[in-house]
């Protein structure tokens, strides 16, 4: 059975009634809450009751509802709106795609800014999480650093469909990985290595470290897929 709306958003994040951009509050909102697993894969939002929480109307609610699905974050069926659930097979294609674009997105990156500042603090919040054992704070920061290698790149059109492979891949961990392969240790060390590589101002062994990390999720995925 789908597991009703029922999540609790970040204390800090206050009623949005009057604010100028309330469509993308309450889009930031959700997507937080499904990326940090407030919001479980399956789960069925009902729109009402997300405008209540949230202290807004229900028409930012719905565009918000509608930015999401269209970003791959959210489901319609039958006029039923629910967290998408990922499949092994969704997986792998979303890691398919990374694996083409991200190793690159570093290289153009590389030639905008080399410092990579962004992903060397989003490494440093992995590793506090990590030691609290914050898992989903911890998968969030992982997002973070993976963002911070690419999101220089000059190709608006490159971050953009990285960026949305990013919350898939989150949605991904948050749903499935992490519950499959705990391998954060061997996941950190990798993320390192890679930041290590582009900082001192290797971009290339940086880009083939990202491909070979990427690639390691694909072969997993791919045997669990299998069955394997």
């Amino acid at each position: 059975m789908p597991q009703t709306f029922d999540a609790t958003f970040p204390s800090s994040l206050p009623p949005q009634v009057d604010a100028p951009t309330r469509t993308d509050l309450v889009v930031d909102a959700l997507k937080s809450a499904i990326l940090a697993g407030g919001l479980k894969p399956g789960q069925v939002l009902v729109e009402r009751k997300v405008a209540e929480q949230l202290g807004v109307s229900k028409t930012p609610v719905r565009e918000a509802l509608i930015v999401l699905e269209r970003s791959g974050l959210l489901t319609v069926e039958a006029r039923r709106i629910s967290v998408r659930q990922l499949s092994f097979t969704d997986i792998r294609h979303v890691y398919e795609e990374r694996v083409l674009l991200e190793p690159w997105a570093i290289l153009d990156a590389a030639r905008t800014d080399g410092s990579f500042t962004v992903a060397g603090q989003a490494l440093a919040d992995a590793r506090a999480f990590a030691k609290a054992n914050d898992n989903a704070s911890a998968a969030l920061a992982n997002r973070r650093f993976h963002r911070g290698m690419y999101a220089n790149s000059e190709n608006e059109f490159v971050v953009n469909s990285l960026d949305r492979l990013q919350d898939l891949t989150a949605l991904a961990v948050a749903g499935v990985l992490w519950e499959n392969w705990p391998r954060r240790d061997i996941e950190a060390s990798e993320h390192e290595a890679i930041y290590d590589a582009a900082r001192g101002g290797d971009a290339a062994t940086a880009a083939r470290l990202m491909k070979e990390h990427i690639t390691s999720s694909i072969d997993r995925v791919a045997e669990r897929e299998a069955g394997l």
